[in-house]
């Protein structure tokens, strides 16, 4: 499954960008796609000086950087369609415009330091993972050039309004076709992992409304057959779009489990040492403004691994380019 005709590969200064680089150029070996590979500076600041004005001193600047891109990209296989371009601005805010005016496919960068114990990215990662319209690959420093197991985390809940459920069903499905691609690409175990919970059950044990264990049991057990016939239609729908060697191949390991999202993924993808966990950040569609939820924001900052964020079809942002 070609996924990708258009990629932008984002340097980070100060920063190892090898292996975010070689994920680039396997996905355009992989894809036979284009790819552009961008440094971003930031706006120089007006100074008292009449021999080297702002302008001057943007332009030798962008000049090393493209000297930097060059030298970086050279390594790059020479068969490779690959462009450079240095980019002017607020670093998220380029990207994101860059996106747009060229209509790229994703976006991938090494993952920026946060600083802060309780998160993993920073906070222009966290920018482009509520805003950019595309899938944003932020590769962590040292990850392996070769993934060996691929986390995909969906969500099959069907407890939501039919118009956001079908928005759901197509990002579950973006997702799975995206983990099987990489997976069968990388050699990789794919595992796809969707968290239930019963809605009111510590209520019913504990609260006003209490009911026998009898009861409670059985309400469990139920939202939990409902939840396991969802999970296993959908990756059964993915697995016959596979051709018939692929999909034997694969062979996707599935993980139900009982409990919180925001605490049992990133559980789960520490726990089998997970190299790269793909899943979704927002739900919603068609507002612009409303980026990614709570509990995806959580499960984002808990994570020690490379991430693939993705978007639900009629995402809008509100990064807006001026013509």
């Amino acid at each position: 499954m070609h996924r990708f005709k258009d990629i932008l590969c984002v340097v980070v200064p100060d920063a190892d960008n090898g292996v975010a680089l070689a994920r680039a150029a396997a996905i355009v070996d992989n894809n036979q796609a284009r790819l552009t590979v961008v440094d971003i500076i930031n706006d120089i600041p007006p100074i008292l000086s009449p021999e080297l004005s702002p302008e001057v001193i943007q332009e030798l600047m962008v000049n090393e950087h493209q000297q930097g891109l060059q030298k970086l990209t050279s390594s790059l296989p020479n068969d490779s369609e690959i462009q450079t371009k240095v980019l002017n601005g607020i670093p998220f805010l380029e990207i994101i415009k860059e996106v747009l005016h060229s209509d790229r496919d994703i976006v991938i960068k090494t993952a920026e330091k946060s600083g802060l114990l309780d998160r993993v990215f920073g906070s222009g990662d966290m920018h482009l993972l509520r805003k950019c319209p595309c899938p944003v690959w932020l590769v962590q420093t040292g990850a392996p050039k070769v993934y060996k197991r691929i986390v995909a985390a969906i969500d099959v809940d069907d407890n939501y309004p039919l118009e956001e459920l079908n928005t759901r069903r197509q990002l579950n499905i973006d997702i799975l076709e995206m983990a099987c691609s990489l997976a069968i690409s990388e050699f990789a175990e794919l595992h796809i992992i969707h968290v239930w919970r019963a809605a009111g059950e510590s209520e019913l044990r504990d609260g006003f409304i209490k009911r026998s264990e009898n009861e409670i049991v059985a309400y469990v057990e139920e939202i939990r057959q409902r939840h396991e016939r969802n999970f296993n239609l959908l990756i059964n729908e993915i697995i016959t779009k596979l051709e018939l060697d692929t999909s034997d191949y694969l062979k996707p390991q599935t993980h139900l489990i009982k409990g919180s999202p925001r605490n049992e993924i990133s559980a789960f993808a520490k726990e089998i040492e997970a190299d790269l966990v793909i899943m979704g950040t927002v739900a919603r569609t068609g507002i612009s403004g409303l980026f990614m939820g709570n509990t995806a924001e959580t499960i984002l900052n808990k994570l020690n691994c490379s991430v693939l964020a993705i978007k639900p079809p009629g995402f809008k942002t509100p990064v807006v380019v001026k013509d």
